[in-house]
């Protein structure tokens, strides 16, 4: 069977009911009238208005298979065959026509798209109950009921007809409405939370790959350092050369801890502050000791206490951390040979400012080849902890990058 007759059987199953039903009432009803002395004006078996009957309800029937794709226009086609009935003297075989108007009916309010046409399916329900009514109501006439009573029966049939289906197939297309509406409301929570875990891991591969360059970019950096230098010692000064063999152990040493660390986080979030706990504004001593010993000319300063880094979470201390740490790595990188500086300022409660400054390279090196991410990740980190961070060259032809952490709303995030 064909894809075509698949969909055609659906379609022409309620016009053949329809014709089977009103046709074997047309044929029974004349036996009915003989054998009942009060029922009465059904036209004769094989009569003229019979005949005219039984090719007004086939018509009907063959109307009714365009039902889906014109369905007010369908609909007010079979309403008024009552009336070509009523007047081709059916009498009362103008009922039968009904049976194809409530099909109608019920097509006609559940394929109508709404809202954009409840007018225009609301004057064709009406249409059609006027006419169901006048052909009721001529019929009616025609077979000797008063003109009063006849209208009455008319209205009372037109009403019926098109009240009745219409308000079950209110009803039906309601549920299926609202059940079409909960399937895309839960299609749509699906690809909201689809969107949410695709930003989230589209964020920690983000996350991940700044801590990897941060990491990375720092160590290797101190390690490129030092094997050139370890290549210009080997010959000329061995004891130097074993230093810095030395160094370049202890940076790929660091380089592996803090790697561990990172795969740590990742596998089990909770073990957080045991993986970055030596990642601290306290800690920023230690840091520039491992540049200085890399070959990088360094100094740090505290200014103040230090007690106001206690109020300043983890994962701002963290951000602070790699700041300059990635400073650092790119002072090394892109300002060889200048002298850098360090300074910590926690003397206002209200913030922890991190200033890192280096000076001109005593040769000026060459632009780099392309722009890294470096600032980005930089800036990222900041915006994670309401901080503000300001980057840019100095005066004297060096680069500075200050960081000013708030204490209060950076616990607030650290909470």
């Amino acid at each position: 069977m064909s894809d075509e007759t698949t969909r055609m059987v659906p379609r022409l199953i309620p016009p053949v009911v329809v014709w089977l039903v009103t046709t074997a009432l047309l044929v029974a009803a004349p036996g009915l009238d003989s054998a009942d002395a009060e029922i009465g004006g059904s036209p004769a078996l094989g009569s003229a208005g019979w005949w005219v009957a039984l090719v007004v309800l086939t018509a009907q029937a063959v109307v009714l298979v365009e039902r889906r794709s014109r369905p007010l226009a369908v609909l007010l086609v079979v309403a008024a065959a009552s009336v070509v009935l009523a007047v081709s003297g059916a009498g009362d075989a103008t009922s039968l026509a009904s049976a194809a108007v409530l099909v109608a009916v019920w097509s006609a309010v559940t394929s109508t798209p709404l809202p954009r046409r409840i007018r225009a399916l609301a004057g064709a329900l009406t249409g059609a109950g006027l006419l169901v009514a006048l052909g009721t109501c001529l019929s009616q006439t025609s077979i000797g009921l008063p003109a009063g009573t006849a209208v009455l029966a008319g209205l009372v049939q037109g009403a019926g007809v098109i009240a009745a289906p219409a308000l079950l197939a209110v009803t039906v297309r309601a549920r299926r409405d609202a059940r079409s509406a909960r399937t895309d409301l839960a299609d749509a929570v699906d690809r909201e939370q689809s969107a949410q875990i695709a930003a989230a891991i589209a964020e920690e591969r983000t996350a991940m790959a700044r801590e990897l360059h941060d990491i990375a970019a720092h160590h290797l950096t101190g390690i490129a350092v030092m094997t050139g230098a370890v290549e210009r010692q080997i010959d000329t000064d061995p004891a130097g050369a074993k230093e810095s063999v030395r160094q370049v152990r202890t940076q790929s040493t660091a380089m592996l801890r803090e790697l561990r660390g990172l795969v740590t986080l990742l596998r089990s979030p909770g073990q957080a502050g045991e993986a970055s706990g030596h990642e601290r504004l306290s800690q920023l001593g230690s840091l520039v000791d491992d540049a200085r010993r890399a070959g990088l000319e360094v100094s740090f300063s505290l200014l103040g206490t230090g007690s106001v880094t206690e109020s300043v979470g983890p994962l701002a201390q963290l951000s602070a951390y790699r700041t300059v740490q990635e400073c650092l790595a790119n002072a090394a990188r892109h300002a060889p040979g200048a002298r850098c500086e360090v300074v910590l300022d926690a003397r206002d409660p209200a913030e922890v400012v991190v200033t890192v400054r280096n000076g001109p390279p005593p040769i000026p090196a060459e632009p780099p080849r392309r722009r890294g991410l470096g600032l980005v990740g930089m800036q990222e980190r900041a915006d994670l902890t309401d901080s503000t961070l300001e980057a840019g060259p100095t005066a004297e032809g060096g680069w500075q990058t200050r960081l000013r952490i708030p204490a209060t709303a950076t616990a607030e995030v650290a909470g």
